[in-house]
């Protein structure tokens, strides 16, 4: 038994010895010529504008949280409906509670206005009701 364990520490080993010895390899090979634009941060073909430190609306937060609860279940549900006929009852009211809590959640987000989006609010400009009526 202690041998089986001795061949997972080797291929360990062996394992962490080659990402080391390559990620060296690799270093000595690679070209190292860092200039401004190279070491500015790329965002999408953009310009960065302001600080890195911003702060994020918690609602994306909040929508990706959903989005990967609601995922699962998905992912859950494809196998569910193939091994449904071998469940039989017992699988069948397991997956109605499991749904049940998800839409409760789901029901319980959208009460709190989780999943609203706000609505960006366009100025309007201010124009007098004289001139309002008057076409230029």
């Amino acid at each position: 038994m202690l041998s089986e364990f001795a061949n997972v520490l080797i291929f360990l080993c062996i394992g962490c010895f080659f990402i080391f010895f390559n990620l060296f390899l690799g270093s000595l090979i690679r070209p190292n010529n860092p200039y401004p634009e190279k070491l500015s941060t790329y965002e999408c073909g953009e310009e960065p504008v302001g600080g890195a430190w911003i702060q994020f609306n918690i609602r994306f937060y909040v929508i990706a949280l959903d989005f990967i609860i609601f995922d699962v279940e998905v992912v859950l549900l494809f196998p569910w409906a193939v091994a449904a006929p071998e469940l039989g009852w017992y699988g069948f009211w397991a997956m109605l509670f499991f749904a049940f809590v998800l839409i409760v959640g789901l029901a319980y987000a959208w009460k709190k206005g989780s999943l609203d989006w706000v609505q960006p609010q366009i100025p309007k400009e201010d124009v007098p009701p004289a001139v309002a009526g008057r076409v230029a």
